[in-house]
């Protein structure tokens, strides 16, 4: 059963951004044909994608190429997009449209508030968190998305066999959720050897990514498959 008292410290900063006229009609014209309005209650995804099938969630899809490159690339998986800022939603919809792409949907909330209340046991086949924020900071860590009961609801909503990769290009915040994923017991790494490709060939770079990469900033992929019974660490 989801952990209805997660901590209530956001992961994220609502930063105002700059929205196009085009995003802002792409939020009023599409987002009833591909967003899903936030509820108190767990969702049915067979009923939201019309057909059963492998489920992956997208937690901070930021501007969406991404993730709809993903989609397009799997047109037999669905994927569930968790966004917070309206530009880069309104762009991933505006992306979805022109693409004619039916195996997305987006919820504009919390990944939090998603995990907890509108995901049932083990509905997914796998989590995308792509460069969540780092929160540098010693004294901003409790803000850090992957905290142990953010990594108990990863647990609970992955099928065992299930897929959790995490990217960031901060080392500090790649060891930060070694440990914690370690801790949890219900994941184990999937070593280099076991991997068909590198980590990073399983995912489209990301617009952030990029940017660090002409920064000089490193890249950590970290992949954790759910365990059939939960380790005792």
């Amino acid at each position: 059963m989801a952990d209805k008292h997660l901590r209530k410290v956001r992961s994220f900063v609502r930063r105002p951004g700059r929205i196009t006229s085009a995003q802002r009609r792409a939020l009023t014209e599409l987002m009833p044909r591909f967003g899903i309005e936030f509820q108190d209650w767990q969702l049915d995804l067979d009923a939201v994608f019309g057909r059963s099938g492998p489920r992956l969630l997208d937690i901070g899809f930021g501007s969406g190429e991404a993730l709809l490159s993903l989609a397009a690339n799997n047109p037999r998986v669905d994927y569930l997009g968790v966004e917070v800022h309206e530009p880069g939603i309104g762009h991933l919809l505006l992306l979805l449209e022109r693409a004619d792409l039916s195996n997305v949907r987006i919820i504009q909330r919390d990944a939090v508030e998603v995990l907890a209340s509108m995901l049932t046991d083990a509905c997914l086949d796998g989590i995308n968190l792509f460069f969540p924020d780092p929160w540098p900071k010693k004294r901003h860590h409790k803000r850090r998305l992957v905290q142990p009961a953010i990594a108990r609801e990863f647990a609970r909503v992955i099928r065992p066999g299930g897929l959790l990769h995490i990217a960031t290009d901060w080392e500090d915040y790649a060891e930060h959720t070694r440990e914690i994923i370690t801790a949890d017991g219900a994941f184990t790494a999937v070593p280099a050897e076991k991997l068909k490709a590198d980590p990073r060939s399983l995912r489209p770079p990301t617009k952030f990514e990029r940017r660090g990469q002409r920064l000089g900033h490193g890249t950590w992929d970290l992949l954790y498959e759910r365990r059939e019974t939960e380790a005792v660490v």
